[in-house]
């Protein structure tokens, strides 16, 4: 098993935005629901975004409940510094980012990873009221 930390930076104001929307309903929906956004977000070490990069998180997540605020996660975190360069996990599952520790599977992934189970607890650390947030990941997975 391996422990991973760090911190999922995802940028959707600004003049170079890492999340961008993609798709819209076709009416309003209370939480967003049906929205769909594609993530190119940097995974650093630290929480400040100007922190060493250590990967991306590439993928996308959807508004998934008409009841409250909760995500669909479908995303590869793909390290590109350090021990694990070159290897990514996939995140898919459930995201409620209003709850303090939210739990998502992990269920697959590559290079060091292959193979790869687990789960990820995330805790916003930061949010803005457009939309940007500093996310603490601690991942634990088990793999080849």
């Amino acid at each position: 098993m391996t422990h991973l930390h760090f911190f999922f930076q995802d940028i959707v104001s600004g003049k170079r935005p890492t999340t961008i929307q993609i798709a819209s309903p076709n009416k309003p929906y209370e939480m967003g629901f049906g929205a769909l956004r594609m993530a190119d977000d940097p995974i650093t070490v630290g929480p400040d975004r100007r922190s060493k990069i250590v990967g991306q998180a590439q993928g996308l997540y959807g508004f998934s409940s008409q009841e409250e605020f909760s995500l669909l996660m479908v995303m590869n975190y793909v390290f590109t510094n350090g021990k694990y360069n070159g290897s990514s996990i996939a995140i898919l599952g459930r995201n409620p980012p209003m709850q303090y520790v939210r739990e998502m599977p992990i269920v697959g992934g590559t290079g060091l990873f292959r193979l790869a189970r687990g789960y990820a607890l995330a805790h916003t650390v930061w949010s803005s009221p457009q939309g940007d947030a500093t996310v603490e990941y601690h991942v634990y997975v088990y793999h080849f």
